[in-house]
């Protein structure tokens, strides 16, 4: 399998960071630029610096925005704890970011890494800035893999999605910037979970590794219960990379996406699926179905190696 070069902006959560480990195993990982979202940016750029020291991941982590383009940041404490990692007992990392903003890290990158991906997991601040400040990246680059949005299926609002809801002027500028796009919605993102079954197989590996995973894992997928009824914690971010190592695993469309900016819709990802003798002009490759089985056990086979 071709290892792909990719650059992984997150905000880590849960699912990013196991996201962050399965770029680790399927790609060759530039670098890790974080963005407010899941918890505040000093949080999820302390979580992304952890993953780098306990899992021995040599690369730079760049802090990128504090808050949205226009709106004020909301975080996910409900699922994701207070810090993004609730449910571990974890020292704070020793490590520290690296220099420059994550904007231009990822401007840089593009122009050093020929056949780049991006690969946000989180909202899309610090892709959409590095958009407007070179719109040249988009010529420059392999595509832009996201996890954000659904087809009609919401988590903040009935029809709005975390990451897109966050920051939607970004989304907007994200999908209108003519890029290479593959979109991983809730509608597929839900399909694939893992909870505390998976857990305690990592947990039966033993070593901190594995406890660590474990702890998140049992985590987030209590909270998912808690929150929505399902017995385990869908792995939203890992599909994102996924679709670039594996897109056979899914069914992408080539769709038209709009995101609404107003109203009671507003960071509604609006993907059209009309049967149209002239169909509208697509923007984005939406995966609209999974072999989530199949998956599943990649993502659980790799935080098992992970631990050892």
């Amino acid at each position: 399998m071709k290892r792909m070069l990719v650059l992984v902006d997150c905000d880590p959560g849960h699912d990013d960071a196991v996201a962050l480990l399965v770029a680790s195993r399927f790609c060759d990982l530039v670098a890790i630029t974080t963005v407010s979202g899941n918890a505040s940016l000093a949080d999820t750029t302390s979580n992304a610096l952890l993953m780098t020291e306990l899992f021995d991941l040599d690369v730079p982590v760049h802090q990128g925005c504090e808050r949205p383009l226009v709106q004020e940041s909301v975080h996910g404490p409900s699922l994701h704890g207070e810090h993004g990692l609730g449910g571990a007992a974890i020292a704070p990392p020793t490590r520290a970011a690296a220099g420059g903003h994550a904007v231009e890290a990822i401007i840089e990158s593009t122009r050093a890494h020929e056949g780049l991906w991006l690969i946000p997991t989180g909202p899309l601040t610090n892709i959409a800035l590095a958009l407007r400040l070179d719109p040249s990246l988009v010529e420059r680059i392999e595509g832009i893999s996201l996890m954000g949005g659904g087809i009609r299926i919401g988590n903040v609002t009935a029809t709005a999605e975390f990451n897109i809801w966050s920051d939607p002027e970004a989304a907007s500028i994200v999908f209108g910037s003519g890029a290479v796009l593959r979109m991983c919605g809730l509608d597929v993102t839900h399909q694939v979970r893992v909870g505390v079954a998976e857990a305690e197989r990592l947990r039966a590996i033993g070593g901190g590794r594995a406890e660590f995973l474990a702890d998140i894992l049992t985590f987030f997928a209590q909270r998912y219960c808690e929150r929505t009824g399902m017995t385990a914690g869908p792995m939203h971010d890992p599909l994102a990379v996924l679709a670039v190592t594996h897109p056979d695993l899914f069914g992408f469309v080539d769709r038209a996406v709009h995101i609404e900016l107003a109203g009671g819709q507003r960071g509604t990802t609006v993907v059209d699926q009309r049967a149209l003798a002239i169909p509208p002009r697509a923007n984005c490759s939406v995966a609209e179905t999974v072999e989530a089985a199949a998956l599943r056990e990649i993502i659980v086979q790799t935080l098992e190696l992970a631990c050892r």
